[in-house]
């Protein structure tokens, strides 16, 4: 099926004229003629009422005309689909997140991206961190923020923003009275740990000032959540550790304290596969350096 008789039969319908039609086109009115002949030979079907004044379509061809203009409005949206897409400002953002990093600076960039860019979609995944890395290898997501040091062979990797290390104390503790709490008043502690911290690598920062103190303080971790952590450390279990981006979230029984950022800090970084060409990532992207910039 010839588009452009199409097409040019369409406009003889809008105008009900021949040579209207043909002086909108640009061309010679016996060109247009032909192409509406040839399209109606193809058919088998009139198209048209022939008058003096003009042309209007038959039945069949007010039935065709009805189904190709529906047909070419698809067409155009289609086209401009692609081309927003294509410019980043639709499609879908496939991310990976960690629940201890969801606040904080990651929340203010979705956020953002949201406000600035309505029209694409973000789909989220939770969990491990070498679960997420296996995804964006099978490209199933397209980006995962994880904690810096992430092992993450063939990805590209930038770093956003660093967060720094609260400890989680029971009200009572004496402690809990302090502004900030350097390491080594924890020197003789016992933490306990659930999946957040360990996925956020605060046992690693534990572990390394646990070193430092010639194994002093002692540490244990379990596959339970944040808030079952925080539960434990209000019956007296063990302290806690968060980073400081989550301690806007209430935990009655329990008081944060800052611990120095100098020897304490963690780093976030995004990760994603180098030949991924989604355009909405980049923008997504983009939006992060500016923001990391900034702060």
């Amino acid at each position: 099926m010839d588009f452009v008789s199409i097409s040019q039969a369409l406009l003889v319908a809008d105008h009900a004229s021949v040579s209207h039609a043909a002086r909108a086109l640009g061309v010679r009115q016996s060109a247009v003629s032909r192409r509406v002949q040839a399209l109606e030979n193809e058919l088998g079907v009139s198209l048209f009422e022939r008058q003096l004044s003009g042309v209007r379509p038959t039945v069949a061809g007010k039935r065709f005309f009805d189904r190709t203009r529906a047909a070419f409005a698809e067409i155009d949206h289609a086209v401009a689909n692609a081309k927003a897409a294509g410019r980043g400002v639709e499609g879908v953002i496939r991310i990976g997140i960690l629940p201890s990093i969801i606040n904080g600076c990651l929340s203010e960039l979705l956020y953002d991206h949201r406000a600035a860019h309505p029209a694409v979609a973000m789909e989220f995944y939770e969990g491990p961190a070498p679960d997420q890395i296996a995804r964006i290898m099978e490209r199933r997501l397209d980006v995962a923020f994880l904690v810096d040091g992430t092992p993450a062979p063939g990805c590209d990797l930038e770093r956003y923003w660093n967060a720094g290390v609260c400890v989680a104390l029971p009200d009572q503790h004496p402690l809990a009275g302090c502004d900030i709490v350097d390491w080594d008043l924890l020197k003789d502690e016992h933490f306990i740990l659930g999946r957040e911290a360990i996925d956020a690598g605060l046992d690693r920062v534990a572990a390394d000032h646990i070193a430092g103190f010639g194994d002093r303080m002692s540490l244990e971790t379990h596959d339970i959540s944040q808030e079952a952590v925080m539960k434990l450390v209000v019956l007296g279990f063990g302290l806690g550790l968060m980073n400081d981006s989550n301690v806007s979230i209430c935990y009655p029984g329990v008081s944060f304290r800052q611990l120095p950022r100098d020897d304490s800090h963690l780093g976030f970084c995004a990760v994603w596969l180098p030949g991924n060409d989604n355009p909405a990532l980049r923008r997504f992207l983009s939006l992060a350096r500016t923001m990391a910039k900034k702060g």
